[in-house]
């Protein structure tokens, strides 16, 4: 009873841990979490979107090794890093995560994780650029909509994460 009581506090834990989208025009922003069905629902899986102050947009897919409460804090610690480093320097993506690696290194020397971290620039009504940089992660799919496929369709499979 009392491991029950405890895996759902660390499920909670995990949700909770999952970012608001911003709005942000003209995109349409949607994230789908699918825990394993076969392990347990926390873990060190995680996705962030965020506005830095210069105007670009931050997208980041990570994983922390694990399938364990530990995995859960040590995601957090590192996705709140990526955050202070990303709004604190202008650099391209593959400087980001290099400071980041560093900052792992550290502060967790035995600790595992893989992140993809994107910078989607665009003007307003202008084209979109996309440069992002990976460690130890598959790299982005880029894959345009087929057609008879429309958005929102994607969006309400996708769900919204939670506010």
């Amino acid at each position: 009873r009392l491991h029950r009581e405890t895996q759902r506090i660390a499920e909670r834990l995990q949700r909770s841990l999952l970012p608001s989208l911003p709005d942000i025009a003209p995109l349409g922003l949607a994230a789908g979490y699918e825990p394993s069905q076969t392990t347990a629902e926390v873990g060190g899986d995680w996705y962030d979107c965020f506005v830095l102050p210069q105007g670009d947009i931050a997208l980041i897919i990570g994983d922390v090794t694990g399938h364990d409460l530990q995995a859960t804090v040590t995601m957090s610690q590192l996705r709140n890093m990526l955050r202070g480093i990303a709004c604190d320097r202008q650099e391209p993506a593959g400087k980001i995560l290099g400071r980041l690696d560093r900052a792992n290194h550290t502060l967790h020397p035995s600790t595992t994780a893989t992140c993809v971290y994107a910078l989607l620039k665009g003007e307003p009504g202008g084209p979109w650029v996309v440069e992002w940089s990976r460690a130890g992660h598959p790299p982005p799919l880029l894959i345009p909509l087929p057609p008879g496929i429309d958005a929102p369709a994607l969006h309400r499979r996708a769900r919204r994460a939670p506010r």
